[in-house]
């Protein structure tokens, strides 16, 4: 139910006790011209009543400042009126003239200003007290409806999802569209869904304000449509921001509108508790997780995602952005584990929702580490390939604990500190090379790659076998090594990977 409007011009006419009757041509007023609010009925016969009238007035006249026939005076007079604001002017008929002067009707017209009849028998001051009347209805009525909009919106409050349930109550009460932006700008909350949304106007200007962070309320025009927009938080630690298609609030719209901020505000702060403890518990309920035992996780928390499930992990700069995100899609979302660990924030779903760690590292743009589908009694193992893929994967998005590994056990050995070890491992070779221009590095991973097979090998380095085994005669005694150990040999292979 929408809040009742202030009496106008077309409800006095509509007064069946009054017989007011409607001169003008209501297709030559401006747009809404009888449906402005009225705020009193005056009556006056000055030839120049503008200095003691008040905007949004309507004003009664007996004529008898008119002169016969003085169509020029007339026409003055309708335009100040007109500029002073006035509403309408009514006609006392039978008092100086039967019916209305056909001057002050063409005035009337060419101004846009309403006329209308009052009969003889109706005094002016009935068409006062009706109007009065009818501001007291509309007052007490406006009041009503504050009292039963804050009882309704404190049951909405009350449901499931408190306070979105308030703003839809809002929205509806209000009879526009209601906005809930959270910290990060995101508009996670609507009412009507089917209105369009956030405009890019309205969506700026709450980031806008929740950029200055300071507690603050703004009116912006969009589309010729009014919006207020108002901040939930303290100066510094702002939650987010609540946009109303609507600007020109009365006393008891401007109560129930305020009474709805201050619960979102307090709200929002509970709900950032809340998430500040469910966060340290999650913390510890990983560390059990950790140890491969997720007994205490699920009698804490009653379930856990269903197994397999796929572990991930994220930067620690990216925690806060994620958490967020995830906070969003907790009520229509997979079922998720989220616990922040030391230096990273780990997420854990079932393997069936895995699709959801790519979506959340698109729109965000970071990089997930995730790890193979695991049980529970698996976690500590998961977590790691998680660690892994996510330090080894380049660039923003998901990253597959499978595809990096793909290039094999020596891919994962290739530390800097396992590349100087080779390096070191060949520095004698590589120096008695560049000292005596031989080529034994070149023939020994040449005969490595032919499986240590002396004919191939001379053959592809394009010597005869004689010289081929005299250049792995020479290196064994460079290397002081036996090249016919199987170990030596692996080790040689992995050093001429890791080194190259």
């Amino acid at each position: 139910m929408e809040p009742p409007v202030n009496p106008t011009l077309r409800t006095l006419l509509a007064r069946r006790d009054l017989r007011l009757s409607l001169i003008s041509d209501e297709r030559t007023l401006a747009e809404g011209a009888l449906d402005r609010p009225m705020r009193w009925v005056h009556s006056s016969d000055l030839t120049d009543p503008t200095p003691f009238l008040a905007d949004d007035l309507v004003l009664l006249t007996t004529g008898t400042q008119f002169a016969p026939g003085d169509a020029g005076a007339v026409g003055q007079y309708v335009a100040r009126l007109a500029a002073r604001g006035v509403n309408g002017l009514g006609f006392g008929s039978g008092v100086h003239s039967q019916g209305i002067p056909s001057e002050l009707v063409d005035a009337c017209a060419a101004q846009g200003l309403a006329l209308f009849e009052v009969p003889y028998d109706v005094p002016f001051i009935a068409i006062a007290r009706g109007h009065a009347e009818a501001i007291a209805a509309q007052t007490y009525a406006r009041r009503t409806w504050a009292l039963e909009a804050q009882r309704a919106l404190a049951i909405a409050a009350l449901r499931p999802h408190g306070l979105e349930s308030a703003l839809t109550e809002l929205a509806k009460r209000l009879g526009c569209w209601v906005g809930l932006f959270d910290a990060a700008g995101a508009l996670v909350h609507e009412h009507p869904r089917d209105a369009g949304g956030a405009s890019p106007t309205i969506a700026e200007t709450a980031s806008t304000l929740l950029h200055r962070g300071s507690s603050a309320s703004r009116t912006v025009d969009d589309a010729d449509a009014p919006h207020t927009l108002f901040t939930l938080g303290h100066t510094g630690q702002l939650r987010g921001v609540i946009a109303i298609a609507a600007s020109a609030h009365d006393a008891e719209t401007r109560a129930v509108v305020t009474s709805v901020i201050a619960m979102a505000g307090l709200s929002m702060e509970q709900g950032v508790a809340l998430a500040r403890e469910r966060r340290r518990l999650n913390s510890q309920l990983l560390a059990s997780l950790l140890t491969d035992d997720p007994a205490l996780a699920r009698r804490v928390l009653g379930s856990l995602p269903a197994a397999p499930v796929v572990v991930a992990v994220c930067d620690d700069a990216d925690a806060a952005p994620v958490s967020q995100w995830w906070e969003r899609r907790r009520a229509d979302g997979p079922a998720a584990f989220i616990a922040e660990g030391a230096g990273d924030l780990t997420i854990c779903v079932s393997a069936e929702d895995a699709s959801v760690l790519d979506e959340l590292a698109g729109q965000l743009e970071v990089r997930v580490g995730v790890s193979a589908p695991s049980e529970y009694r698996l976690f500590s193992q998961a977590h790691a390939q998680a660690l892994g893929a996510l330090r080894r994967g380049a660039g923003h998005g998901s990253v597959r604990y499978a595809d990096a590994v793909r290039g094999g056990v020596l891919d994962a050995l290739a530390s800097g500190e396992a590349q100087l070890v080779a390096a070191a491992r060949l520095a004698p070779l590589r120096g008695h090379d560049a000292e005596n221009g031989t080529e034994l590095e070149h023939a020994l991973r040449i005969w490595l790659e032919h499986d240590a097979r002396l004919e191939p090998a001379a053959e592809a380095v394009g010597v005869h076998r004689h010289t081929m085994r005299a250049r792995l005669a020479q290196t064994a005694r460079v290397l002081d090594v036996d090249l016919t150990s199987f170990p030596v040999r692996a080790e040689l292979w992995a050093a001429l990977q890791l080194a190259s």
